[in-house]
C-alpha cells in the first residue's frame, strides 16, 4: 500500500510581506501549482491516494476564486485525495467545509475530494484511516484522544494498514509563525503517547511545515510549496512523503521535493569595498539568472567606502526589483576611505563644496547617528561631484 502524505497547503495565504501585488499574486497561484505536482508525484509512483493531514486552506474565509482553482487542482489528480481541517481552516461553524459553495465546485470540478469531519473510522481501498479532524480553531483537548479506545482499532482486525491523520503540535514542535499570533491562532497538542503504538501502521501530521520525523511511525510531511523563511536547518519545508504501509511493519517513507519557490537567507559583512564584488558574484551564483522564483532574507553588515556605498544601493535596487521579495535588513555603515575625501575637499574649483566636505568628514570621523549621518551626506555629495565631473 503506497500512498502521499501532505499537508499544510494553506491555499489563499496572502504573503502580506509581498508589497508588489503581480509578485504576490504569483507566490500564491505557486502554491497551486505544487498540488498539481502532488498529483503528478502520485502517479509516478503509483500511489493509491493522497492524506492532506489539515490546512489545505489558509483561512475559513477563501475568496471564491481560491475555492475554484483548489477544487480544479485537487480534480486533476487521479486518486482519491482524503483531507482533515487544521486549525487555519477548522470544521466548525461557519467553516469553508460546509459552505454552498465550495460543495458546489467540489461535486462539479473535484469529485474525488473527501473531506473527513467526523472522529470516526474511514475505510478506502486498501486502508483505514482513523481522522483526528479538528472543529475549531484551538482544541481545547487531545484531537487524538479518541483513539485511546482500543476498541476503535479492534473493529478491524484484517491486514490492511492503519493510518493515523492529525494536525497538531507534539512536544516541541510548534508550527506557529508571525501571521498565526497577529490573527490568534494557535497549535493545538497531540499526545502520541498515550496510544497504543501497535494499533495503527502511520501517523500523518501536519501543521509543523517541516518534513520531520517524530517517531518510528510518525511524519510531518510539512508544506509542499514553502511558504516563509526558514529558521534553522532542521525545518525543510516544500516535500511531501511517499509513504509503503503494511499492518505491522515499519512503514518506509521516501521524502520528494515538491517546491519551486527558493526562500534564501544570507548574512555578509563587508570588511573592503572589494567584498562588493564578491557579494554580486555570491548573488548571480545563487540565482542563475532566475530572480523571479526567489525570495531573500538579506542581512547586511560592515562598511563600504563612498563610491562602494553608492554601486551597493544599486544592487539593492535591481534585487528588490527582480525578486519575488527583498526582506532586508541594512546595517552597512558609509565610510569614506582617504582618497574619496581628499578628492572632495581638495575640491580647488569649488571652495564651497571642500569646505562642505571638510566639515561632514569631521563629523563622519565620530561616533553615534550623527557621524552616520555625515557619513551618508558625504555620500550623496561625492554622488554629485561624481556626476558634474569633479567640477
Amino acid at each position: 500500500m503506497k500512498f502521499i502524505h501532505t499537508a499544510d497547503w494553506q491555499l489563499g495565504k496572502p504573503f502580506a510581506g509581498i508589497s508588489d501585488s503581480l509578485k504576490r499574486a504569483h507566490v500564491s497561484r505557486e502554491r497551486i501549482e505544487a498540488v498539481r505536482r502532488i498529483g503528478e508525484a502520485a502517479v509516478r509512483e503509483g500511489a493509491s491516494f493522497v492524506l492532506v493531514a489539515g490546512d489545505l486552506f489558509d483561512s475559513l474565509t477563501p475568496e471564491r476564486a481560491t475555492v475554484s482553482a483548489a477544487c480544479l487542482a485537487v480534480g486533476s489528480i487521479p486518486v482519491p485525495v482524503v483531507v482533515i481541517p487544521g486549525n487555519h481552516d477548522h470544521g466548525g461553524p461557519g467553516s469553508i467545509w460546509t459552505r454552498p459553495f465550495f460543495l458546489a465546485e467540489r461535486d462539479s470540478l473535484a469529485p474525488n475530494l473527501i473531506v473527513l469531519l467526523e472522529e470516526r473510522p474511514y475505510e478506502i481501498e486498501g486502508a483505514v484511516i482513523f481522522p483526528c479532524p479538528l472543529l475549531r480553531r484551538s482544541a481545547v483537548s487531545d484531537p487524538a484522544a479518541w483513539l485511546r479506545d482500543r476498541q476503535v482499532f479492534n473493529a478491524f482486525g484484517d491486514l490492511r494498514p492503519r493510518i493515523l491523520m492529525a494536525h497538531g503540535s507534539i512536544g516541541e514542535f510548534q508550527s506557529l509563525d508571525d501571521d498565526d499570533r497577529v490573527a490568534g491562532i494557535s497549535s493545538s497538542s497531540i499526545d502520541l503517547g498515550r496510544l497504543d503504538r501497535d494499533a495503527f501502521d502511520y501517523a500523518a501530521l501536519g501543521d509543523w511545515h517541516g518534513t520531520k520525523q517524530v517517531g518510528t511511525k510518525a511524519w510531518y510531511a510539512g508544506t509542499p510549496e514553502q511558504d516563509r523563511f526558514s529558521k534553522g536547518e532542521e525545518n525543510r519545508p516544500g516535500n511531501i512523503l511517499l509513504v509503503e504501509a503494511s499492518r505491522g511493519a515499519v512503514p518506509k517513507v521516501d521524502v520528494l521535493r515538491t517546491s519551486r519557490l527558493g526562500w534564501e537567507a544570507l548574512h555578509y559583512s563587508f570588511s573592503s569595498d572589494s567584498d562588493l564584488e564578491l557579494l554580486s558574484g555570491m548573488l548571480d551564483g545563487l540565482f542563475q539568472k532566475e530572480h523571479g522564483r526567489f525570495l531573500l532574507n538579506l542581512v547586511l553588515e560592515g562598511s563600504l567606502g563612498l563610491e562602494a556605498s553608492v554601486r551597493l544601493e544599486q544592487l539593492l535596487q535591481s534585487l528588490e526589483a527582480r525578486l519575488l521579495r527583498l526582506k532586508l535588513e541594512n546595517r552597512v555603515r558609509t565610510a569614506p576611505g582617504p582618497v574619496e575625501i581628499e578628492a572632495l575637499t581638495g575640491n580647488a574649483s569649488d571652495p564651497l563644496t571642500a569646505r562642505v566636505a571638510g566639515r561632514l568628514a569631521g563629523m563622519a570621523a565620530g561616533e553615534g547617528d550623527e557621524a552616520q549621518l555625515a557619513a551618508l551626506a558625504l555620500r550623496e555629495l561625492h554622488g554629485l561631484f561624481i556626476l558634474e565631473g569633479g567640477r
